[in-house]
């Protein structure tokens, strides 16, 4: 990853600033999709993808009693898979992925999900968001997760200017200290999932209404 110039002190302190607010609203921020191990979890981000995680978290039960292991996934016929999954969208790529992905784990990582953004990289169906959900959540590792509502939030923050998900990835790491990069991350998703949402963003009940300078930010 291409380095990038030194940001400011004082933009470090505001960010400082802003996640210790949103920790002390969000304490126990964690992901909210369910699951019992990486692969689980794996697979339940590559089901999230344009679905909630809410949808999911109906769907991977199901799926999961049925295709114990990635070896059991890797063999299933996709119209099973696509039935059970229709319901999060894009079903047919979705059962494709995950039956691929499964197989990919299988075969070449002998059933363990791999633990490195390398390797996960070249599994079906992930990409750099996927693979920093399962370094920060299954592994353990600082990863700095950039979905929509991180790039939206980020952006009404001033944290960055850019529009690429790599790039914002990279100003935030700028901006913060490795063991930081998973729970600010976290709770910078949840904050937009659920507060600075992209139409009408809930200003009234916003943890840090006095770091935001957005132009879409409602007076109180």
């Amino acid at each position: 990853m291409a380095r990038i110039p030194s940001r400011s002190t004082d933009q470090r302190k505001r960010l400082e600033q802003i996640a210790q607010a949103l920790q002390r609203s969000m304490p126990a921020a964690k992901v909210e999709l369910d699951h019992r191990s990486p692969w689980e979890l794996l697979i339940a981000t590559i089901l999230s993808a344009q679905c909630t995680d809410q949808r999911v978290n109906q769907v991977t039960p199901v799926l999961f009693r049925r295709y114990k292991t990635p070896a059991e996934l890797a063999k299933a016929k996709l119209s099973d898979v696509e039935q059970i999954i229709r319901s999060t969208g894009f079903y047919k790529s979705k059962a494709q992925n995950i039956v691929a992905c499964s197989l990919a784990v299988t075969e070449r990582f002998g059933q363990q999900v791999p633990a490195t953004m390398d390797e996960l990289v070249t599994l079906p169906g992930v990409g750099r968001k996927t693979a920093n959900v399962l370094l920060g959540n299954a592994f353990g590792q600082p990863a700095i997760v950039v979905d929509t509502h991180v790039k939206r939030v980020s952006k009404r923050l001033g944290l960055t200017k850019s529009d690429d998900p790599e790039q914002i990835e990279q100003d935030l790491q700028e901006l913060l200290p490795p063991a930081q990069w998973t729970g600010v991350s976290q709770r910078l998703l949840l904050h937009g999932r659920y507060t600075c949402l992209a139409r009408r963003p809930q200003c009234v009940r916003c943890a840090i209404y006095d770091y935001c300078s957005a132009k879409e930010k409602i007076a109180r």
